[in-house]
């Protein structure tokens, strides 16, 4: 047996209580460690906002082209003649029987003037063989002339009548030929194309100019068969320019075929106001159906992850839920929202990009956003 000396008892006694206290302080720092709750996250300030009953504008996009209403080709009437002067170029203006072109006319005009010349030999003739022929019907019946002589002299009258006839008709064809060598517009518009030059030589038919009549432009709209019979003339149209600039138009009339292979119908909406539109232009454009209810919200409180789209519902305990939402028409600042949350609810109202859902917000109520309807 080992006696132990009283300085070795004492500090064995002290370091042992030395030691019971490291681990009573240990065991106690563990147990308010694991007492101690979690940290919140620093709360971020955001307004919300509740969705709004509006009455909207009910639209049917649609794609298509701009084209002439209709585009006049001008041809060459007279054939083979020479083109002396061209007036006109691509997008000039012309009234109705504006000088286009002028083609070599010399030896018509000198066809006119030689067959008015022979009218007036035959119309002289005429006239001496009818006189002829009143000295023959006078003396018809007195038997001073002869039958053979009566008749030739009453033939010959209707011969040179006949031949008058025939040189006026010449007359006035060979006038029309000679007016045919000034290629004038028929009517009013803007030159779209020009194929006259100079010094060739035109053939009867041959196309010349275009022309863009009374500067009408229409836009030729694909509209899904199934959307037809929502369509009717006198329904208001927006068509949207390259450059953006908005232009009015009108539903002139529904085509009465659809194409076989698209399943289009085309829809002829007649420009009002041309702006920047020009002939040959793609174009989107919306037509109008009248107006329907919609639940609105500001562009701002949706966001768009992974190809759907979400709000954050403020709930009552100021922690935010992310909700799925189908999203329909936009007007300005504001975005319909089809399905998903009702007008009670509260939603975020802008700075959704730096939430995630379950986030602690501190929330501040926000006006109502303006811009109902249109």
């Amino acid at each position: 047996m080992i006696n132990l000396s009283h300085r070795q008892t004492l500090g064995a006694v002290v370091g042992a209580g030395v030691v019971i206290a490291a681990l009573a302080w240990l065991s106690a720092s563990t147990a308010a460690e694991t007492a101690a709750p979690k940290a919140a996250k620093a709360a971020l300030t955001v307004s919300v906002t509740r969705a709004e009953h509006s009455e909207w504008p009910l639209t049917l996009l649609a794609n298509g082209n701009i084209a002439a209403w209709q585009e006049a080709i001008i041809g060459a009437e007279a054939g083979g003649l020479r083109l002396s002067e061209v007036l006109v170029n691509v997008g000039d203006r012309v009234r109705k029987g504006h000088l286009l072109a002028r083609l070599q006319n010399a030896t018509v005009a000198a066809e006119v003037e030689q067959t008015r010349a022979s009218l007036q030999e035959a119309v002289a003739t005429q006239a001496e063989a009818t006189a002829n022929a009143d000295r023959a019907r006078q003396f018809q019946s007195t038997g001073m002339m002869s039958k053979q002589q009566i008749n030739q002299w009453l033939t010959a009258e209707q011969t040179t009548r006949a031949r008058v006839a025939v040189l006026k008709a010449k007359l006035r064809s060979d006038e029309i030929r000679l007016a045919q060598t000034y290629v004038k517009a028929p009517d009013d518009g803007s030159i779209s194309a020009r194929l006259a030059t100079v010094g060739a030589v035109v053939q009867s038919g041959q196309e010349l100019f275009r022309l863009i009549r009374r500067d009408r432009l229409e836009w030729r709209a694909e509209v899904p068969a199934s959307d037809l019979a929502r369509l009717k003339p006198g329904m208001k149209a927006t068509i949207f320019t390259a450059s953006g600039a908005s232009v009015p138009g009108t539903i002139r009339m529904l085509a009465p075929t659809i194409d076989a292979q698209t399943r289009n119908g085309l829809v002829y909406v007649d420009i009002t106001e041309v702006q920047d539109a020009r002939a040959g232009m793609f174009a989107r454009g919306e037509i109008q159906l009248g107006r329907s209810g919609a639940l609105t919200l500001p562009q701002s409180a949706v966001q768009m992850r992974d190809g759907f789209h979400y709000v954050f519902l403020a709930g009552a305990d100021d922690k935010v839920i992310q909700t799925k939402v189908a999203v329909g028409r936009r007007a300005g600042e504001r975005i319909e929202i089809a399905s998903g949350i009702d007008a009670k609810q509260r939603v975020v109202a802008s700075g959704v990009g730096f939430l995630a859902d379950g986030d602690t917000v501190r929330v501040v109520e926000a006006g109502a956003a303006a811009g109902k309807a249109l």
